[in-house]
């Protein structure tokens, strides 16, 4: 089995590995995002984007994107921990950074026949769904369909320790 670390991958080697994949006839899914303080709705997320092919290849948003995304204060995990904690996920085969708001570069830079969002995004509100199109792959919803979010998380914990003191 490979280590956690090492699935974690450049662009460029993790494209190469795409394309020997589905030279052999293998489904390569794509999921995306930031993945600070990875909860349920993460696993199930990744689960589900992982029942869709052979495959799995996470983009992680980089700490610059992350930031410029989720606001002030995030990502509370740097990228090298966001991405790890992906990496050891049993259904992950590569994680690969990108610094970008959206995943569209790197969408095209990979060519993976899905890219799977979570169940929290709407149809009409996931960009890369034009660039798949244009790839000739396909945009699915994967996960729960209930909504998890971080900054749920975040607010629990929070609260919990105000009322602690």
């Amino acid at each position: 089995m490979r280590r956690a670390s090492s699935k974690i991958v450049a662009v460029a080697e993790a494209a190469d590995e795409i394309r020997a994949w589905r030279a052999a006839g293998e489904t390569v899914v794509f999921a995306n995002g930031v993945f600070d303080l990875v909860h349920v709705g993460h696993v199930r997320y990744l689960s589900g984007a992982r029942a869709l092919g052979a495959r799995l290849v996470v983009g992680v948003n980089s700490d610059r994107s992350a930031a410029a995304l989720k606001g002030q204060g995030r990502p509370v995990l740097d990228e090298q921990e966001r991405a790890q904690l992906i990496a050891a996920l049993r259904v992950v085969d590569r994680v690969v950074l990108f610094d970008e708001r959206s995943a569209d570069a790197l969408l095209v830079a990979l060519a993976p026949d899905v890219h799977a969002q979570g169940n929290d995004h709407r149809s009409g509100t996931v960009s890369e769904r034009a660039t798949m199109a244009v790839l000739g792959g396909r945009t699915v919803f994967a996960g729960d369909p209930r909504a998890h979010a971080s900054r749920e998380l975040y607010e629990r914990v929070r609260e919990r320790h105000r009322s602690s003191r």
